[in-house]
């Protein structure tokens, strides 16, 4: 009896059969990859910081320099510090002058506005009172008006009570922020839960302990959101000092560097054009620095005011 041996068959070779590309699944959660929206992205990106690095780099210009080298790359003589220096000492060190009053500015009229936005956006959310549907046409078309409009009225206004060239007549106005108020009516009506405020009542705390110890922390990323679209409206604000200000010493850096700009034109001015680009980049550079010191503050409580049903 005779036994047959299998016959081995040779192995398929890999390269014969060509392996098909698993395609990528989508993993729930995790957004789409677009070519598009990252061009686009790019695009803005790039749209948003080349005014900020001309501003770096003719900033390190002599006014020699910038007439004689190209805007976008920097001159052989690297002036950014005689710049700065000389920034602080033109005109007796005027600059500096004007960089406390905008501070001071903001201090109290940014600082204020939030505070005054932060009261009536939590009152408005968490109280009934008659009439406040009329507060909130008010503030809604208050919203819609643009500030330039409201400008001449409230020199005219500031000018029958005697506050024109003076602090005030840029302090009072920015005091008010109707956008300010609009946004923490809303956020106020999601970020606090009404059962945390009756608990609170409940153990016996008043309406002002309620509204800094349980209130005003849920409020803090609306809050800081609100400070900080204040303080780069009052840091920015040119049009209202201009009508209210004719005093040199109480000009804010957007009024003083200005004045640099046009002494040119004036007979005999002298021409500072390298000292306005360095101050201009000495006036963001706070603006900056506060986004990037609050912006852990938008990041924080984006749960608050949740509630466990």
């Amino acid at each position: 009896m005779t036994t047959s041996t299998p016959v081995r068959r040779p192995a398929p070779s890999r390269s014969a059969a060509p392996r098909l590309r698993t395609p990528r699944r989508h993993i729930p959660g995790r957004p789409r990859r677009s070519v598009l929206l990252t061009v686009l992205t790019g695009v803005v990106l790039v749209y948003s910081l080349l005014p900020l690095v001309w501003l770096l780099i003719s900033a390190t210009k002599s006014q020699e320099g910038l007439a004689r080298s190209f805007g976008l790359w920097f001159d052989g003589d690297f002036d950014l510090w005689s710049n700065i220096a000389d920034t602080f000492t033109y005109q007796d060190g005027v600059f500096l002058r004007w960089f406390l009053n905008t501070l001071l500015y903001v201090v109290v009229g940014a600082g204020g506005a939030t505070f005054l936005a932060v009261l009536g956006g939590y009152a408005l959310a968490k109280f009934d009172f008659p009439g406040k549907k009329g507060v909130f046409a008010v503030v809604i078309g208050a919203v819609a008006v643009p500030a330039t409009a409201l400008a001449v009225p409230t020199f005219l206004l500031f000018s029958k009570m005697g506050l024109t060239d003076t602090p005030w007549a840029v302090i009072v106005p920015s005091l008010i922020s109707p956008f300010g108020l609009y946004l923490m009516w809303v956020f106020a009506s999601e970020a606090i839960p009404t059962e945390l405020m009756e608990a609170a009542r409940i153990d016996g705390a008043g309406e002002v302990r309620t509204f800094f110890r349980v209130a005003l922390p849920l409020l803090a990323p609306g809050t800081v959101t609100v400070l900080l679209f204040t303080t780069v409206a009052t840091w920015n604000n040119y049009f209202l000092p201009l009508i209210m200000l004719k005093d040199s010493d109480w000009y804010p850096l957007t009024l003083g560097l200005d004045s640099w700009n046009k002494q040119a034109q004036t007979s005999g001015g002298e021409t500072v054009t390298n000292l306005v680009l360095t101050g201009s980049l000495l006036t963001i550079v706070p603006l900056i620095a506060a986004f990037l010191l609050l912006q852990k503050y938008w990041q924080s409580g984006l749960s608050a005011g949740s509630v466990k049903e």
